[in-house]
């Protein structure tokens, strides 16, 4: 019986991929691929509407996920926060994304959180050689996660995270068949304080994070193993309270896959002898030499290295830390599979409690994301409600 080396990419992406090479034919293709692609998509409805940017945005208990150098700045002695999300809904109707996560605070300086990601990839259906049915199965991914977050002045904190990812595709069908498992490390830095510029009061904060640094993960033999989607990302807010009631967020991050690029040549069939052995190469590079490789190993050079990188980029408003409207905007260059989108959400908070929803509108209704709509619920416990802190999870100055 055959069974093809099962990658999350095979169940995940190909319809994102089949429709970027045909929008783009002109423009040979280059998408780096990665094992459980999952782990990058954000979980939480307020960062979709903004563009999925939430490097510098103020910390909630989705920080984890975002920039884990955000924990120290919780305000809030204890935060939860559960999210879900339909999954290409124009391609299939039983994938799904759920998450959860909360955190504690220790003190006014550090907090530990803890984080749980969950994709149900819907029901498949396996076939043998003849083309005959063998059997079902149900994939499934998910990935748990402790945080730590410290601030180590009033306004520079630093964190750390730990995950555990199990990727099951296949259910063990087949003698080469397994589940995949890794262990990763987060690691993040966030900057953010008060500044005067032309006479007005601001919020400027600025964050960085390096998410998914592990081990390569394998779903057939030890030699044929794949890299986790290690992501660099960088980022900036800055927020404006414009009177009592009334303030405003601007955010951009930019993100980069810290994850070699596939070798190919123009014009050149990608089973050509030469490429599949480059191609091979790469795939048996390590961790860290595959990390440090990635900054200057694309075939079109730096040109093609500036194109790797996706841009969020979104608005905030808030009015009297209860009611939110937000947009925001993700790019992804055509050749790396062109991923565009605008993004439109609401939130509310009230008391303890706060509930966000967004959604995708994307660069095509041919595009698989679209009609993707998410929703994240909210709770903020211990908090002092009737005095002048915001909410931890609204902007503050």
């Amino acid at each position: 019986m055959f069974f093809p080396k099962p990658t999350a990419s095979h169940l995940l992406l190909p319809a994102l991929l089949a429709w970027a090479a045909s929008a783009q034919a002109q423009q040979q293709p280059n998408t780096i691929t990665t094992a459980v692609p999952f782990v990058t998509i954000s979980p939480d409805a307020r960062a979709a509407a903004l563009g999925d940017a939430g490097a510098a945005t103020s910390p909630d208990a989705n920080a984890p996920f975002h920039n884990v150098g955000k924990l120290g700045f919780l305000q809030n002695p204890y935060g939860a926060s559960a999210s879900y999300t339909p999954w290409l809904r124009n391609v299939t109707d039983d994938m799904s994304i759920s998450a959860l996560s909360g955190y504690k605070k220790f003190g006014q300086r550090s907090a530990l959180a803890a984080s749980l990601t969950y994709f149900d990839l819907g029901e498949i259906q396996f076939r043998d050689n003849n083309n005959i049915e063998t059997g079902t199965f149900n994939p499934k991914e998910y990935s748990v996660s402790v945080s730590y977050g410290q601030k180590l002045s009033e306004y520079f904190g630093i964190g750390a995270t730990a995950r555990y990812i199990r990727s099951n595709l296949t259910g063990n069908q087949g003698q080469d068949s397994r589940p995949g498992n890794a262990v990763a490390v987060d690691l993040g830095a966030y900057y953010s304080r008060d500044v005067t510029i032309a006479a007005s009061d601001y919020n400027l904060s600025f964050g960085a994070a390096v998410s998914n640094i592990g081990n390569k993960i394998t779903y057939t033999r030890a030699n044929q193993a794949d890299f986790l989607p290690t992501n660099l990302k960088l980022g900036t807010a800055i927020t404006r309270e414009l009177d009592a009631y009334n303030k405003i967020t601007l955010t951009v991050d930019a993100n980069k896959l810290l994850v070699p690029t596939p070798y190919y040549i123009d014009g050149v069939p990608n089973n050509n002898a030469q490429v599949v052995a480059k191609n091979q190469e790469i795939a048996n590079k390590g961790v860290v030499s595959g990390i440090l490789g990635s900054f200057s190993d694309a075939p079109g050079g730096f040109k093609e290295e500036l194109k790797e990188i996706n841009i969020s980029a979104g608005a905030e408003y808030w009015y009297n830390d209860l009611l939110s409207a937000r947009v925001g905007y993700f790019y992804e260059n055509p050749m790396k599979g062109d991923r565009r989108y605008l993004s439109l959400g609401l939130g509310l908070r009230y008391q303890v409690f706060g509930v966000d929803a967004a959604y995708l509108v994307p660069n095509s209704q041919a595009n698989p994301l679209a009609n993707t709509i998410r929703v994240s619920l909210h709770f903020n416990f211990n908090g002092n409600q009737n005095d002048d802190t915001a909410p931890s999870d609204t902007p503050s100055n």
